[in-house]
């Protein structure tokens, strides 16, 4: 069951936490596209097997000199919004 909170606590407005997990393995200078435009967002696949379409900036601070590698955990709310982006 996912998580539910309510913002804020005391408001009756309570948004379901959506979790997607997934690995990536982008070299450095794949990921470089995003800054010359050609490429604006990553299409990832969770482990789940949904293809999830996220924003490439969303990834910058995870960006090394190897590039972007990891497994990774996207929260979105019941509406598909984006939340949080974690490296795990």
């Amino acid at each position: 069951m996912a998580p539910v909170i309510c913002v804020p606590p005391s408001n009756s407005r309570c948004v379901e936490l959506r979790h997607y997990y997934f690995m990536l393995n982008i070299p450095y200078q794949t990921f470089l596209m995003h800054y010359s435009g050609a490429a604006s967002s990553v299409v990832v696949n969770t482990d789940e097997g949904l293809r999830i379409q996220v924003s490439a900036s969303r990834f910058r601070p995870f960006l090394s000199q190897i590039g972007l590698k990891g497994r990774f955990r996207l929260t979105t709310d019941n509406d598909n919004r984006f939340l949080q982006l974690e490296l795990l």
